[in-house]
């Protein structure tokens, strides 16, 4: 397998490596709000990329999703993958690991795939049913949203870009990636054996 592509939880790491970083997306000089607070149980699991902010380290990524584990250490492991141009392209995988830099604040993680080096992680909003998510940095720069489905509809995408942009993102020139058409038509290539059984955390 060649070097894996850096999908959507990598954020500064790259830009820093070798790239310059996108555009700033946030109107203002104010970080964006996040959710009060994450129940990681909750949130574990896989999830599917709906939308991203254009950036070099996902580009002609498609069917991106993300996996995220508990470990005992109190830290996340993390998987990600990407499906190069197309559904039938090559997978490429990420494995990394995030952490919590303020434990009483959850909402606001770092992950690291380079070793020492992390980028922020923050959930900026969240379905009260963990069934979609929103996420951020303080920048503003990179912006995802995700959900446990990967065909989660045209009102659910027009209400969370409704509602990005009444927070003063700019949501224009969002690339929405192809998704498989339905959960058991995703490959499970590359995820714990057990997501076979349990492929996202919602209840």
């Amino acid at each position: 397998m060649r070097p894996a592509l850096i999908l959507p939880l990598i954020l500064p790491l790259l830009a820093l490596a070798a790239c310059s970083p996108p555009r700033d997306r946030l109107a203002g000089d104010t970080p964006p709000q996040t959710v009060e607070a994450v129940d990681l149980q909750r949130y574990a699991g896989l999830w599917f990329e709906i939308a991203r902010a254009d950036h070099s380290f996902e580009r002609d990524c498609q069917g991106v999703t993300a996996f995220y584990t508990p470990q005992p250490d109190g830290t996340v492991g993390v998987i990600n993958r990407c499906w190069k141009n197309t559904l039938n392209g090559e997978l490429d995988i990420a494995e990394g690991r995030a952490r919590y830099p303020d434990p009483a604040d959850t909402a606001k993680l770092e992950v690291s795939f380079f070793g020492p080096f992390f980028g922020d992680y923050w959930v900026i909003d969240l379905g009260e049913d963990y069934s979609w998510a929103v996420i951020s940095e303080a920048q503003g720069r990179y912006l995802w949203i995700l959900a446990r489905e990967p065909q989660p509809g045209d009102a659910f995408i027009e209400a969370r870009l409704a509602d990005l942009r009444e927070r003063g993102f700019d949501t224009e020139g969002l690339i929405f990636p192809q998704q498989w058409a339905s959960l058991e038509a995703m490959p499970r290539d590359g995820l714990p054996a057990a997501a076979s059984d349990q492929p996202s955390s919602t209840q």
